[in-house]
């Protein structure tokens, strides 16, 4: 079961590390068609034209040129960036220009997400530009079958028929059939750990993405396991950091390599490059040091460490005590049709039971649909699909959809629950008003949760103002009745539910009860 944002443990700090003081800001870079980009590779220029992808954004525009132009992954790069600015290309790109196609492929670039969607959305991203220069890309993540899994990434070599092979002289012929793999971090360990013929050996470029929470959950010690793995091997299959350097660059690649090498005496070399990002970094040294960067750069937008989406508009609804569900239903009512809408709560339960209620409410004429890790992996993806083609208008869902879930025109968001730390406000608000478009966030909140929204989100986030939504008296009295009818049609299906589960429940214990009961006896008969 993936698991949903965990409350945040990170402690904050004033402390912050020298390198986060001096940022590049990203806000005074140029957004840049791909015409003026420079050394964009001709094919992967026409793969994102393909995409209807003209012009990169600033974020997008400045990893690029501290990668593929002068900066040449000389340094480890630390992107704090606002959702829906376009992370996920700003490090794609420039990874598959550098990694283009060779004749032997092994795992030479690993992206590390917190969640499965995520990972799904990511080895998108790559698909969509990788196989242009002849890249593949795999996918590691968990409740999947492993063994199919392991059929894609590992290739097996051929096998003549009639001959009797060592089944120790086949394994150690075994070869990755990717170059990038997109994993979460669960199933990275398992393959490291079991899987016959993966290895990490030849790895150049580790993307750290959604990098607060992949630091601040252990997850089976996986980063320190990687960079063990990583600073014990031997990268001589790659004679040179910079397979590809611009003849403009040329001057520059002879300091370049210089710089790095002297940097690197004793180490493996090529270094293993890293990338960290997310909306909300971290800043606490003792998170960032697991990471073993580079001279690392700084990026981020703007002096504040929280940024939200430029065209987001914030808004708030106060609701009285119990009538919750009612001024939610007058808000969706009160949207225009066919506007996506996610509705975000503060548990899987919560989720599962608002879903259930707004269905109750016979004259909403809004197809809601449930989104949460409580639901199969392939339950998820399929209401997903749904709501992004439109089949449905409003996703209620925990907040296993806030980390970097890319869904396309989403205008409006609601957090049902007062979100209880400022990085899940940021990331919940930035599934809408995504890539320079519009959205709103609205929050409803009870009397005595006003005063801690303002106190501790929003100037937490750098949000001056929140303006009151208000909804007319005369729009909610209608509800209230239809509420009541919705309220005892929930609870009925909650008892029913109660009574089904109670019965599993009793006939398990029977069957346990009747089993040992034959245990005994022919323990007894011995």
């Amino acid at each position: 079961m993936a698991r949903d944002e965990a409350p945040t443990t990170e402690r904050e700090t004033d402390s912050v590390v020298p390198w986060m003081r001096a940022p590049i800001d990203v806000c005074h870079v140029d957004s840049c068609d791909l015409d003026t980009l420079p050394f964009l590779h001709p094919r992967l220029k026409k793969a994102l034209e393909n995409m209807g992808i003209t012009s990169l954004f600033p974020v997008q525009v400045a990893v690029w040129h501290e990668t593929i132009g002068p900066g040449g992954f000389e340094r480890d790069i630390c992107v704090n960036s606002p959702t829906g600015s376009g992370k996920t290309l700003a490090y794609a790109l420039p990874i598959v220009q550098m990694l283009e196609s060779r004749a032997v492929r092994c795992i030479r670039a690993l992206v590390v997400v917190p969640t499965r969607d995520l990972a799904e959305q990511v080895k998108k991203v790559f698909n969509t530009i990788a196989p242009a220069v002849g890249l593949s890309v795999g996918l590691a993540m968990g409740q999947s079958s492993i063994s199919d899994e392991i059929s894609r990434l590992i290739k097996t070599p051929k096998l003549d028929a009639g001959i009797c092979y060592d089944p120790e002289d086949i394994s150690q012929n075994l070869e990755s059939a990717v170059d990038i793999l997109v994993a979460t971090p669960g199933r990275l360990m398992d393959h490291i750990n079991n899987t016959k013929g993966f290895t990490l050996e030849h790895l150049r470029f580790l993307v750290v993405d959604e990098t607060d929470r992949l630091l601040r959950e252990a997850y089976q010690s996986w980063l320190p396991t990687v960079l063990q793995l990583t600073q014990t091997s031997d990268n001589g299959l790659f004679p040179s950091s910079i397979p590809f350097v611009p003849s403009a660059f040329g001057s520059l690649q002879t300091v370049r390599r210089q710089s790095v090498e002297r940097g690197f005496k004793g180490k493996p070399y090529p270094r293993l490059v890293k990338m960290a990002l997310s909306a909300t970094l971290t800043q606490d040294p003792s998170k960032l040091i697991q990471l073993d960067l580079h001279h690392p750069l700084f990026m981020t937008t703007g002096e504040d460490r929280y940024q939200l989406p430029e065209k987001l508009e914030c808004l708030r609804l106060i609701c009285e005590s119990g009538m919750k569900p009612v001024y939610l239903v007058a808000l969706l009512k009160s949207f225009g049709g066919g506007e996506k809408c996610i509705v975000f709560t503060s548990s899987v339960e919560t989720t599962r039971r608002l879903c259930k209620l707004l269905n109750f409410f016979d004259d909403l004429n809004i197809k809601v649909k449930e989104y949460s890790g409580g639901l199969d992996q392939k339950i998820r993806r399929e209401e997903l699909k749904a709501f992004i083609k439109g089949d449905s208008q409003v996703l209620v869902a925990s907040d296993a959809l806030t980390r970097g879930i890319d869904v396309k025109g989403v205008t409006n968001v609601i957090n049902y629950d007062m979100p209880q730390f400022p990085k899940t406000f940021i990331h919940r608000a930035g599934r809408t008003a995504r890539a320079g478009q519009a959205g709103r966030c609205f929050t409803l909140l009870s009397d005595h949760e006003v005063r801690r929204f303002s106190n501790k989100i929003l100037k937490k986030v750098g949000v001056d103002s929140c303006q009151t939504h208000s909804i007319p008296p005369t729009t909610l009295d209608p509800i209230r009745t239809t509420y009541a009818d919705a309220l005892e049609k929930l609870k009925k299906l909650v008892e029913l539910e109660g009574a089904k589960k109670e019965r599993r429940g009793s006939k398990r214990k029977s069957r346990t009860g009747n089993s040992q009961s034959k245990v005994n006896k022919t323990t007894s008969e011995t």
